[in-house]
């Protein structure tokens, strides 16, 4: 009986959810005028053929037919944007950001997940937030995390090179595991495993100033890195499930209540997605509240920790303490700093680190020259570990990292809602199906925007006629003089892979220098070879790779040997 009246209290909030949909964004005629792609379906618009793992084709088709901005179909027939024109992107994301917000399901959707963190929040409390957020990613900061970056990159390293001279069988005794070493010889490794326990334990130490993971071959990964792992994935079983359920069940009684709801639902998906939510809950609660502690006890404590008292949270919370009434962040918003930089500095950054190595495996000269760029570096810091600022300045490493960042961001695109009526004017007119030209759209209240990442970064009018090539020495010349004068508005390089304004990515610095400090660490003395089984990479929330097309679990096995 009590399922039935769920199930009961659950389609009732998807039909008035449904009905609000469609009466406020049904009927656009406004839109009506730009061109698009048919709608996929009525039901679900363009949204299937744009949000899968095979949509490469579909973003690609939009870009090369219909330009910097084309129109698509969203639920029930609902009228979207898709955008990459320089001008349009500038007041989405700089001028006008404040219209143009985060849509309501994935303010909802996180919000549940990582509570009021600078991810999840708005208006003044999504600016308080980031004031205090800022100066704990200066250049000063990041310069003591380089340490910290070494310490646990290093065991990396290492395992690798175990791994490499070592042909392995596991006997489990009082947890001791035995080795039968053989003759040294290259070795199958999933990178992607290790560039994401890695990723963890950066953001872990350096940001948290916890440890999550031994790094060791053996070592029993900790549950919050296993159920990070597994967010995304589960999410996207059921996307348009959570899309429709998150921002009305998010507005229903109190979290108890919706609590109760929620593990009373007939869905396993929902109920996966519960348990994910409280392992990351319970160890963000485990951190804040050792470095309560910590702080409370004084310097000294707080330096005997993980991190060292340099980590992130360490210095944000010290902050806090000094801060104004109006500026202090409550202990529910630390939390949401802890679950959503955690989070966010993880899967971003191994996708990033995955894809380069692939990249140097298809590309030897590349991967040989970075070698020895590295291997002279080093040798200049008298076989040390190369420091902040020369590591930031190797020119060939950096246009590595810009590049591969620029043709192959983790995340394809962003979206935004236009909170109120408004105006997006356009750098390049378009032509109407009237066979007008348009400079400008009149956006009406409540239209979704997506905001193409990934045709803004190869845009060919900027880029020249080889910007879908993956080409680093375009970052040792001049680059394109239409690009600079395009004026893009990202916060990086002008690419829009860390976006720009208000929402940019906080810690693009810091994701910078942990994939330098793994490059330059993993490919002085390792060599990376492609394995037998085709990569393949997936259009995900975040672009992950695989072997398998229809697998949702990522893998990347890479041949790793000792380098000449």
């Amino acid at each position: 009986m009590l399922s039935l009246l769920l199930l009961g209290v659950f389609y009732f909030g998807i039909a008035w959810a449904t009905w609000n949909f469609i009466k406020s964004r049904t009927y656009r005629s406004v839109l009506k005028n730009i061109p698009g792609p048919p709608a996929g379906s009525w039901i679900s618009g363009s949204l299937k053929q744009m949000m899968n793992p095979k949509a490469w084709d579909f973003h690609q088709s939009l870009a090369d037919t219909y330009g910097g901005l084309s129109r698509t179909k969203g639920v029930f027939g609902s009228d979207e944007l898709y955008v990459y024109d320089p001008k349009a992107m500038h007041h989405i994301l700089v001028k006008d950001q404040y219209i143009y917000e985060e849509t309501d399901a994935f303010i909802a959707s996180n919000k549940m997940i990582f509570g009021a963190g600078i991810f999840t929040t708005l208006g003044d409390d999504h600016r308080r937030q980031r004031k205090m957020l800022n100066p704990v990613f200066s250049i000063a900061h990041m310069r003591e995390m380089v340490p910290i970056f070494y310490d646990v990159a290093h065991k990396v390293h290492y395992t690798f090179f175990q791994v490499r001279n070592i042909l392995k069988y596991e006997i489990f005794q009082v947890r001791r595991v035995f080795i039968t070493k053989t003759q040294g010889g290259p070795q199958e490794i999933d990178v992607l495993t290790w560039m994401t326990r890695l990723a963890l334990e950066l953001i872990g130490q350096s940001g948290l100033g916890y440890t999550f993971d031994e790094l060791t071959e053996n070592a029993v990964q900790h549950p919050y890195g296993i159920a990070s792992k597994s967010l995304v994935p589960a999410q996207g079983q059921e996307a348009m499930l959570f899309t429709t359920l998150m921002p009305t069940l998010s507005k229903i009684g109190t979290p108890a209540f919706r609590r109760f709801i929620v593990d009373h639902l007939p869905f396993k998906v929902v109920k996966e997605v519960r348990d994910i939510i409280d392992v990351l809950y319970e160890t963000a609660v485990e951190i804040f509240d050792s470095k309560k502690k910590a702080l409370e006890a004084g310097d000294e404590a707080l330096a005997a920790q993980v991190g060292r008292g340099k980590d992130i949270i360490s210095i944000l919370m010290k902050a806090n303490m000094a801060a104004s009434g109006e500026d202090k962040l409550t202990d529910k918003d630390v939390l949401g700093q802890i679950m959503s930089l955690s989070f966010a500095a993880t899967d971003t950054t191994s996708s990033a680190l995955s894809r380069t190595f692939h990249l140097l495996a298809l590309h030897k000269d590349v991967q040989d020259r970075l070698r020895e760029e590295i291997r002279n570096a080093r040798k200049e810091c008298g076989g040390e570990d190369i420091g902040y600022d020369m590591l930031v300045s190797l020119p060939y490493l950096d246009a590595i990292c810009r590049e591969t960042l620029r043709l192959y961001p983790p995340v394809s695109f962003i979206m935004r809602t236009a909170r109120k009526d408004i105006v997006l004017p356009l750098a390049t007119p378009i032509k109407g199906l009237n066979g007008q030209q348009i400079s400008e759209v009149p956006v009406p209240a409540g239209t979704n925007v997506f905001v193409s990442i990934l045709a803004s970064n190869r845009n060919p009018d900027l880029w020249g006629p080889d910007s879908y090539e993956w080409k680093p020495e375009r970052w040792l010349s001049p680059l394109p003089e239409p690009l600079i004068t395009a004026h893009m508005p990202g916060i990086y390089s002008h690419l829009m892979t860390f976006i720009g304004g208000g929402r940019a990515c906080i810690g693009f610095k810091f994701s910078q220098l942990e994939m330098k400090v793994v490059l330059a660490l993993m490919v002085e003395n390792l060599e990376f070879s492609l394995a037998k089984q085709e990569i393949i990479w997936q259009m995900t929330g975040i672009v992950t790779p695989n072997t398998d097309p229809d697998s949702t679990t990522p893998t990347m096995p890479m041949i790793i040997s000792q380098a000449k």
